[in-house]
C-alpha cells in the first residue's frame, strides 16, 4: 500500500500503561523467536499486545502449532522479500501453505504470479480474502536477525504479515468446517504497490468469471498503531482511502559534453523547473477544503558529472478522493510538463503516461458494521478504533467493482516499548515504506489471524456447530444476492491519514482525542 498513517489517541493512552517492551521477533535468533511467538498465541491477549485495561478476547488461545507455522512463514518471507512483478518465491510459499489446508490452489491467475485458492465447504456465500505478494525497493535497517538477505528490497509495507495471517485464517476456518459453510477464496495479488495487480487478476485473469462474484471481499493492512488493536473507517466518514493516479513522464533535451553548455539543451534543468511548477498545482486547482496530493517522487536523469544528458524521467503520484478531482489534476499536471518543456525549447513534446489508476476506498458500511462488532466481541471495544480518511492508496477497490460489498481495516503492529518512547519524545515510530519498518509480530500475528478468520464468519453462513455470529439478529441473512448486484442468487455455489502518526493530533470521536504525536508517516 502507498500508505499514509492513522491515528488513535485513545490506543496511545492505553499503550502507555503497557507492561510488554518492544514485542517484535528480533530479540533472539530467528528460529528461538518462533518458538516465543508460539508462547504469545493468545489472541488480543493484552499483554502480547501491549494495550491492557480491555475486555478480555472473545475467543480462546490459538493453537500454537498454528501460531507457529505462521510466524516461521512470516520470518522466511521478510528475509526473503520480492520486488513487484517478481514475486515467484513468494507465491510458491503462499500456494503451498493453501494446499496445505485443503485449498485448491489455481497459480498464474493474471499471466503473472497471481493465484487463487479455493476452500470448499458446501453451499452457501462466497468470501474474497485477499493478501498482497510484493516488497519494496527499500534497504532494511532493522538490524533484526532476519531482515532481508536481498540487497535493496523489503517488506517494508507488511505484506509479509498479511500473507502469515491470511495462512493461519484459513487454517483456522479449515479447522473448524463444522461451524460455517459457503466457500473461501484466498487471492494472493503481485504488483500491489504498483496499483496493478488487483486490475491484472480481474481483467487479464478473468477473476470472477474463473472462479465466481463473491458476496464480499475482505482485506488488511498493517499500520503504525499499538500491536493487539484494529482500526476501522467509522460510519459516515469520509472515503478510508484516496484515488490515485500513477505518471510516468519524459523530457527531452540535446546531449551533449558539460564544457559546451551553449550547445546543448540541458533536460536536468527542464526537469528542476517542471519539479518545481508540479509543486503548484495542488493549490492551483483545487479548492482549500479539498484534500489532494502531488508527489514527485523519482527524477532520473544521466550517469556521469561530465556529460549533458538527452533525456530525464519524472515519477509522479497524484491523489484526490474524487474522480473529477483526479482527472483535472492529472489535466494540469500534463499541462505543467509540456508548457516548461515548450518554455525550455525541448526538440520533442515531452511523454506524459498514466500507468496505473485506482478509486478511493469506501468500504461498505452495512459489511464494515457487522465485521467491527465481531471484531469488538473478539478483542473488546477498546482494542477496535477509529480510522480517520487517509491519502494512502490501494488497488484493492477494484476487486468491490459492481457492488460487490467490501470491508477493509488497519491491524496495529507497534509494540508498547517503541511506542512509549516516540510519545516521550524519543524516535518517531518507523512507518510503512521506512527502512527501520519492523512490525511486533508477537502482538499483531495472533490478532491479524482471528481479526481475519471472524471476519470471514461474518459472510459465510453457519454450519450445524455454528453459534450466532456477533452483531446479528435472530434470524438476520448475511447480504447478498442479486439485490447487491452481485449477478449471483443466495445459496449459489463458486465454480471453483489524512496521514497521522500514533498519537498526534486528530479530530474527536469513537476512539480518537488530541493528542501531539511522536512521529509522522508519509506517503511516498
Amino acid at each position: 500500500m502507498r500508505c499514509a498513517v492513522v491515528t488513535a489517541a485513545r490506543a496511545a493512552e492505553n499503550a502507555d500503561d503497557g507492561r510488554h517492551g518492544d514485542g517484535r521477533a528480533g530479540s533472539g535468533t530467528a528460529a528461538g523467536d518462533a518458538h516465543t511467538a508460539g508462547d504469545a498465541h493468545t489472541a488480543g491477549g493484552t499483554e502480547a499486545a501491549g494495550v491492557p485495561g480491555s475486555a478480555a478476547p472473545a475467543s480462546g488461545p490459538l493453537p500454537r502449532p498454528l501460531l507457529r507455522s505462521a510466524v516461521e512463514l512470516y520470518l522466511d518471507l521478510h528475509a526473503h522479500p520480492e520486488l513487484s512483478g517478481h514475486e515467484h518465491r513468494t507465491a510458491d510459499r503462499l500456494a503451498a501453505r493453501l494446499a496445505d489446508h485443503g485449498c485448491t490452489v489455481t497459480r498464474s491467475v493474471g499471466g503473472g504470479h497471481g493465484l487463487v485458492g479455493v476452500l470448499r465447504n458446501g453451499p452457501g456465500p462466497t468470501v474474497l480474502l485477499r493478501t498482497e505478494l510484493d516488497a519494496l525497493p527499500v534497504t532494511e535497517a532493522t538490524g533484526l536477525p532476519y531482515a532481508s538477505t536481498v540487497p535493496g528490497a523489503m517488506h517494508a509495507c507488511g505484506h509479509d504479515l498479511h500473507i502469515a495471517a491470511v495462512t493461519g485464517a484459513v487454517a483456522l476456518l479449515a479447522d473448524s468446517r463444522d461451524a460455517w459453510r459457503g466457500t473461501v477464496l484466498v487471492v494472493g495479488q503481485p504488483e500491489e504497490e504498483t496499483l496493478r495487480g488487483a486490475r491484472s487478476l480481474l481483467e487479464d485473469g478473468r477473476l470472477y468469471e474463473r472462479f465466481g462474484v463473491p458476496d464480499a471481499v475482505l482485506a488488511q493492512h498493517a499500520a503504525p498503531l499499538p500491536a493487539g488493536t484494529l482500526a476501522h473507517a467509522p460510519a459516515g466518514g469520509p472515503p478510508l482511502m484516496a484515488g490515485s493516479i500513477a505518471v510516468e513522464a519524459v523530457l527531452h533535451g540535446r546531449g551533449g559534453h558539460a564544457a559546451t553548455p551553449h550547445l546543448n539543451l540541458d533536460p536536468v534543468l527542464m526537469a528542476a523547473a517542471t519539479v518545481l511548477r508540479l509543486r503548484t498545482v495542488v493549490a492551483e486547482e483545487t479548492a482549500p477544503a479539498e484534500q489532494a496530493v502531488l508527489t514527485v517522487g523519482s527524477v532520473r536523469a544521466g550517469e556521469r558529472g561530465n556529460i549533458t544528458p538527452d533525456h530525464a524521467e519524472l515519477s509522479l503520484t497524484i491523489r484526490a478522493f474524487t474522480e473529477p478531482a483526479l482527472d483535472r489534476l492529472v489535466a494540469a499536471a500534463e499541462r505543467a510538463v509540456r508548457a516548461e518543456a515548450d518554455a525550455s525549447g525541448a526538440p520533442r513534446v515531452p511523454g506524459f503516461t498514466v500507468t496505473a489508476r485506482s478509486p478511493a476506498l469506501r468500504p461498505d458500511p452495512a459489511l464494515t458494521a457487522r465485521v467491527r462488532r465481531a471484531h469488538e466481541a473478539l478483542l473488546g471495544p477498546g482494542r477496535v478504533l477509529d480510522l480517520a480518511g487517509s491519502a494512502a492508496t490501494e488497488d484493492f477497490p477494484h476487486f468491490a467493482a459492481g457492488g460487490v460489498p467490501a470491508a477493509y481495516w488497519m491491524l496495529g503492529t507497534t509494540g508498547a516499548g517503541p511506542w512509549r518512547a516516540a510519545r516521550a519524545g524519543g524516535d518517531p515510530v518507523p512507518p510503512n515504506h521506512a527502512p527501520g519498518f519492523a512490525p511486533d509480530v508477537r502482538a499483531a500475528l495472533p490478532v491479524g489471524i482471528t481479526a481475519l478468520a471472524a471476519a470471514a464468519r461474518q459472510v459465510l453462513d453457519p454450519g450445524p456447530a455454528g453459534d450466532r455470529r456477533p452483531g446479528r439478529s435472530p434470524g438476520q441473512e448475511a447480504d447478498r444476492g442479486t439485490d447487491r448486484g452481485t449477478g449471483r442468487v443466495p445459496g449459489q455455489e463458486a465454480d471453483c491519514g489524512t496521514g497521522r502518526a500514533p498519537g498526534q493530533e486528530a479530530g474527536r470521536g469513537r476512539g480518537q482525542g488530541t493528542d501531539p504525536g511522536p512521529g509522522r508517516r508519509t506517503a511516498p
